[in-house]
């Protein structure tokens, strides 16, 4: 593909509008998470525990959600993470959190595109998965080039697909409940059974909340498109208030009808995987209700919501390097854009670095994939800490300033609590997803060791800024409020 003449300045362009950003965070967030994840944490929690552990996950998002529109509306830019931590905390928590999150999503190109290979199998049994891999990287690859319209309108029609799947498979599983599908009612039956709705007690609810948690990563990427949004100041609310309120919705009404429908001891719940589709949750219940090609609908839809994820993985990779180069926290080739306002060399960069790790598990025992997938993991934890600590300070420092809340386009509600809430609740979940490494019989290390790979890197990254640069913590009266 051409790479077209670049503009010195390397601008970005503002085309998206309020319609993308709204699909766009819910195909972010909407994926294997809901399709084949949600199975497992009813079969390890009860459906009770389940509903439980995602309405815990889902407020705190509604918080960081409300603290980051504050942020973005007020100072929208593609690097808003890293600039919100650089400006209102700490240098060096900006270098830290920018390059986290760019190495996370890098790493979810790999991901994804193993996945969708993985998918076509279903069809394509004896075809190489490189060649898919290859295909689907491609593609991904050109639509971001073309423009962020281009990216915008993609996503919106992969999410567009998933939100409908999904309302389809709310009413047919209703239906089914109460027998107007044909067949007996299911009705409360399911839930009723003993040890059902709490199933593993505490524990296990505690268990699932980084599944929940990581069901919900993506709904920060309104930060990102916020810098190339037609009218910010009018978008990003009104994406805001509509999106949580969505993606919680279609989370808890799906984990409510696969309780209502499906035994929480049913096996089928605890091995689904993007490797046999046709124990996913979704098309077991579509096949209760006597629904012909659940299996093929379903690999058609989740292969759908893969190429999403993908396809943000690249944006969101490309525009937090890009924004990188403006603070002089990335070589400044990245800053470059082609004539559509397209960042062409970050893009390059994402790309390549996602299939470098994609042909990493190619080779050897996949160790090194395994590694690399496991740092980024906890990296939409760390965002989520760094985005309440940003807007904790953000308003502090804007009341110590003298300075009225009503000049704020948009003003997030419940602070301090809610700021507060994410940030007790994001760090407890980042050092508690493997607790039980530490209380076997002989600590597991080289679970501990797995699960934990990515805080130590984030550390480092931080330390090393901050002591190669002797960065300090912005005091509150000093920080500076200049809009670009």
């Amino acid at each position: 593909m051409q790479i077209e003449t670049r503009h010195t300045e390397g601008n970005l362009s503002r085309e998206l509008k309020s319609r993308h950003l709204t699909m766009i965070t819910i195909g972010g967030a909407i994926g294997t998470g809901l399709f084949l994840a949600s199975g497992a944490t009813i079969s390890t929690a009860g459906p009770g525990g389940a509903l439980t552990a995602y309405l815990v996950i889902g407020a705190m998002i509604y918080f960081l959600m409300t603290s980051l529109g504050e942020l973005s509306t007020y100072m929208p830019t593609s690097g808003s993470f890293e600039t919100y931590a650089t400006k209102f905390v700490d240098p060096a928590l900006g270098f830290a959190l920018g390059w986290n999150y760019w190495f996370g999503w890098a790493i979810t190109i790999a991901v994804e595109i193993s996945a969708g290979a993985l998918l076509m199998k279903y069809w394509f049994p004896d075809t190489p998965s490189i060649l898919w891999s290859s295909l689907f990287l491609l593609l991904l690859f050109g639509l971001n080039l073309l423009s962020a319209k281009a990216y915008g309108e993609s996503e919106f029609w992969f999410a567009s697909i998933k939100v409908v799947i999904i309302i389809i498979f709310l009413i047919v599983g209703t239906l089914m409940i109460f027998g107007i599908m044909g067949g007996q009612a299911i009705g409360i039956q399911n839930i009723m059974m003993e040890g059902a709705m709490f199933h593993g007690g505490l524990m296990s609810m505690i268990g699932i909340f980084m599944i929940a948690g990581f069901s919900f990563i993506g709904t920060e990427l309104v930060g990102v498109v916020a810098g190339e949004s037609e009218n910010p100041e009018r978008n990003v609310p009104k994406a805001i208030k509509s999106i949580f309120w969505r993606i919680l919705v279609f989370y808890i009404l799906t984990i409510l009808i696969i309780g209502f429908v499906i035994p929480y001891n049913d096996p089928n719940l605890l091995n689904s995987s993007i490797d046999n589709i046709t124990i996913s949750p979704f098309t077991l219940v579509f096949e209760k209700a006597g629904l012909a090609l659940a299996a093929a609908v379903m690999n058609a839809v989740i292969l759908t919501s893969v190429l999403s994820v993908g396809n943000s993985s690249i944006y969101a990779a490309s525009r937090m390097l890009y924004a990188m180069t403006k603070s002089g926290k990335a070589p400044k080739v990245f800053g470059l854009t082609n004539t559509r306002g397209v960042p062409i060399y970050a893009v390059c960069a994402s790309a390549l670095v996602g299939m470098t790790c994609f042909l990493s598990s190619l080779y050897g025992d996949g160790t090194i994939y395994v590694w690399l997938l496991n740092c980024s993991a906890l990296t939409g934890f760390i965002t989520w800490v760094g985005i309440a600590l940003s807007h904790y300070r953000f308003r502090k420092a804007f009341l110590a300033q003298g300075r009225d809340l009503n000049e704020l386009p948009y003003k997030a509600r419940w602070f301090p609590f809610g700021p507060i809430f994410s940030f007790v609740l994001c760090s407890a979940v980042i050092l508690g997803q493997n607790y039980q490494a530490f209380f076997k019989e002989a600590i597991d290390w080289h679970g501990i060791i797995v699960s934990y790979v990515g805080l130590p890197l984030f550390l480092l990254l931080y330390l090393g800024y901050k002591i190669g640069k002797k960065t300090k913590v912005i005091p509150l009266k000093e920080v500076d409020f200049t809009r670009e």
